[in-house]
């Protein structure tokens, strides 16, 4: 059931309640200033147009759960104006969504900071200026308001909202589509969001967008592309109510996962990503601290931060990654081979973008510069022995041509990689 409900009613009507797998209360100072100034813009529009003029802020869903109302997605908006309403004198004392347990040490530091924000904001207002304001918050300002009764129905809406509307990170789409898939399980839910919500958001975002997007498209010799909505169907997994051959052997495979391999739906996505996220933290930290034992050469190309090596890193790291997640051991040669083919491109060429070694990754084998044209990340999805890798033949001679671009750093690089191939 859907309705355009006002601000104010939404939250002194409602027992509004924000579920234990809701991600904590992240709105900073900045976002009440532009929330302020839409509302203040709304203000001016109102007397511009007239006293019937509405200002719509967005649309909150609302799962029905006895006479609570579990907000699914617009707990950012409800709280920080529920704060402004506070404020304001528009409510009879504590609103139920404020009594929701916000353990998360985030969100009572952020609730505590943008309430005090808003004192200082109007502050320097007039009496005239905050009674605009509670006006508009009780007559101009509205919602709509979609409540459902089934959590699962919930989580459906929210996917499909979320990804017709203003842009989510793919992963955040991800997290609601498994968590839809665990909703007859809110103990399990409310783990696998806690578990989530420990982890940094960019962390995630990079881990899906630079490593596992790619490493699944280029396995398949199929080009990578920025990791967007549409691709989302790649990781949301299998039931195994369907009884698929391939989904039941993935289940019984759990917790062993493979990055290209299916995994079951729900509570297997968010272990899939703790997995790669150590897996990935753990690589860096090996090869960039001196830990690997393999090579000083390696080791400082790693922790060179110049955006003319950046996509070589990524590259290898990809490689480095998809080879210890197929065989879960480090092999001094494979470490060495993998390195040499990821940066002997940025010796082939002489500019280096991600549409580069998009096509390097797969194996182009129609562009003459490439001195390698090996479908490195099939190669390694295939491969039986970890063996396989070390006895690549991977070249590292060429020629550098005289004043082309980046010839200083191309002649530097393929002299490290002829020493680290051939140490003396």
């Amino acid at each position: 059931m859907a309705e355009i409900k006002n601000i104010v009613d939404l939250i002194t009507q409602y027992n509004l309640v924000i579920p234990n797998y809701q991600r904590p209360y992240k709105w900073s100072n900045r976002n009440i200033s532009d929330l302020l100034t839409d509302i203040g813009q709304a203000i001016e529009d109102c007397k511009q147009y007239g006293g019937d003029f509405r200002y719509r802020i967005g649309t909150i869903l609302l799962h029905k759960e006895g006479d609570n109302r579990n907000i699914v997605d617009g707990q950012q908006r409800v709280i920080s104006i529920t704060l402004l309403c506070l404020y304001l004198g528009l409510l009879c004392g504590e609103p139920s969504i404020l009594k929701s347990n916000f353990d998360n040490l985030d969100s009572q530091r952020n609730i505590r900071d943008n309430y005090h924000f808003i004192k200082q904001w109007f502050a320097l207002k007039s009496d005239e200026d905050k009674d605009a304001f509670r006006n508009a918050l009780r007559k101009t300002i509205e919602v709509v308001v979609i409540e459902v009764d089934d959590v699962a129905e919930a989580f459906q809406l929210f996917d499909s909202q979320n990804s017709r509307g203003k842009e989510l990170y793919p992963h955040d789409l991800l997290k609601a589509y498994h968590l839809r898939e665990m909703s007859d399980n809110l103990s399990e839910m409310e783990h696998a969001v806690e578990e989530w919500e420990d982890q940094s958001p960019e962390a995630i975002k990079r881990l899906y967008s630079d490593y596992l997007f790619p490493i699944c498209r280029w396995i398949e010799k199929s080009g990578a592309e920025r990791f967007t909505d549409k691709h989302i169907d790649l990781f949301k997994g299998s039931s195994i109510t369907e009884g698929y051959t391939f989904a039941n052997r993935a289940f019984k495979a759990t917790p062993y996962y493979q990055i290209n391999e299916p995994f079951i739906a729900g509570n297997d996505f968010f272990e899939y990503t703790k997995r790669y996220l150590v897996m990935y933290s753990d690589i860096v930290r090996k090869f960039e601290s001196g830990g690997d034992n393999q090579s000083t050469i390696i080791e400082g190309y790693l922790n060179r931060n110049e955006n003319r090596l950046k996509y070589c890193k990524q590259l290898f790291y990809s490689a480095l990654l998809c080879y210890y997640d197929r065989f879960h051991r480090f092999d001094r040669m494979a470490i060495i081979r993998l390195f040499t083919w990821a940066y002997m491109i940025r010796c082939d060429m002489s500019s280096l973008g991600f549409d580069t070694i998009n096509k390097y990754a797969i194996g182009d084998a129609t562009n003459a510069a490439y001195t390698n044209k090996i479908a490195m990340f099939s190669f390694i999805a295939n491969a039986r022995k970890h063996s396989d890798i070390g006895n690549m033949v991977i070249e590292y001679s060429r020629e550098i041509k005289k004043n082309s671009n980046a010839q200083e750093l191309r002649e530097e690089l393929l002299a490290d990689l002829k020493r680290v191939n051939d140490p003396a």
